[in-house]
């Protein structure tokens, strides 16, 4: 069977190559063809286009680039219509592949939602959206299923892939001098917020009690290492490519761009303070849609503060180094967000997500060809 996988930023593209995987062990006939990036094609995937060529979020910023998405959009119509695949597979990126899924269930071709959009936390409206353009939803937090069932939407909970991917590359033990770890973005219009603040950091941590603690950023797979280059030729923070779990699994503490990485560090075991800063206009208009308190997942879930977070104005050097003296220095405040790490896992179970979606979704596809 042919499949037709759209994944809009990093997070997308390693769970859209876990997924493939796990389609290729229960279809000998598999074909694959996506937008994606270098985890997806080295599982020998075709890739359309490169998902750093059109990763944006924000209001204002996708406005600026209103026009190329559009084309993006059209582009990608044309070509599953020339492909004819028999399912379209979506790995969450809301705004452009609620737009895909319209296009392809009207014409008959199998939608498969795998990460379904977070509409519970913003843009609850577009439940009606995924009740009539998606034949089968996959949810990734236990909680999703009761929010799905609500809205008249019977998604099939999966686990979290995550789960999988953290296991498989635990991190070794390499470095005996203590470091914090940096995650910046994996956009460069997050990553132009975050390392300014992040070199006033390294001022104030030269002067603090953690003097003696290294700061590495574990670089993003979208980012060339010349945009960080551009922040760090005067500073002493290391850059280390490819290896993000190793840099968090053995890091002190860490300062985490809310996203995913926030989740990663908790199936890590890595205290951690989050942080988020965007262009004014979009995180007003952001703030008016959010529909949840908080904006790490792991809070979310918990659905209480076991990570501060230090958004757009509390987003300061000063406010981030206090975090992080409490984090390595306050031993019962350490404890208790390592057991709600603890319960984070216990919370998202086993492993097994991809191969779980594949299942369902190649049934699925048998199922609606023997009709």
């Amino acid at each position: 069977m042919k499949y037709y996988i759209i994944a809009g930023e990093a997070s997308g593209d390693l769970h859209g190559a876990g997924l493939v995987r796990a389609l290729k062990d229960r279809d000998g006939q598999a074909q694959f063809r996506a937008w994606g990036g270098g985890k997806m094609a080295a599982e020998g995937v075709q890739l359309v286009r490169d998902y750093r060529e059109s990763a944006v979020m924000g209001v204002v910023e996708v406005l600026r680039k209103a026009g190329t998405i559009f084309r993006n959009i059209a582009f990608c119509k044309s070509d599953i219509s020339a492909w004819q695949p028999d399912a379209v597979i979506l790995i969450d990126y809301p705004g452009f592949n609620l737009r895909i899924a319209r296009f392809a269930s009207r014409r008959g071709i199998k939608v498969f939602w795998y990460i379904a959009p977070k509409v519970w936390a913003t843009r609850e409206r577009r439940v009606k959206k995924l009740r009539k353009w998606v034949d089968r939803l996959f949810v990734i937090f236990p909680f999703e299923l009761d929010y799905f069932r609500k809205h008249n939407i019977e998604a099939v909970y999966v686990g979290n892939p995550l789960v999988d991917t953290v296991r498989c590359e635990a991190p070794a033990d390499e470095e005996s001098r203590p470091y914090i770890a940096l995650l910046p973005g994996s956009r460069k219009m997050e990553i132009s917020r975050t390392m300014p603040v992040f070199l006033e950091l390294e001022k104030l941590v030269a002067s603090s009690s953690l003097r003696d603690y290294r700061m590495v950023i574990a670089a993003a797979p979208s980012i060339d290492d010349a945009v960080y280059d551009e922040y760090l030729k005067d500073s002493s923070i290391e850059l280390v490519r490819d290896r993000t779990y190793t840099v968090l699994g053995n890091a002190a503490a860490a300062v985490i761009d809310s996203g995913t990485a926030s989740l990663e560090a908790a199936l890590l075991s890595v205290p951690q303070v989050v942080v988020y800063a965007m262009n004014p206009v979009s995180y007003r208009i952001a703030r008016l849609m959010l529909k949840t308190r908080y904006i790490s997942l792991v809070n979310i879930m918990l659905d209480r503060q076991v990570f501060e977070e230090l958004i757009q104005k509390d987003f300061t050097a000063e406010k981030v180094l206090e975090e992080l003296l409490r984090l390595v220095s306050n031993e019962s405040c350490r404890s208790a967000q390592l057991e709600d790490c603890a319960k984070v896992k216990q919370l998202l179970g086993r492993g097994g997500a991809a191969a779980r979606a594949a299942e369902e979704m190649v049934f699925l596809l048998e199922a609606s060809f023997a009709e």
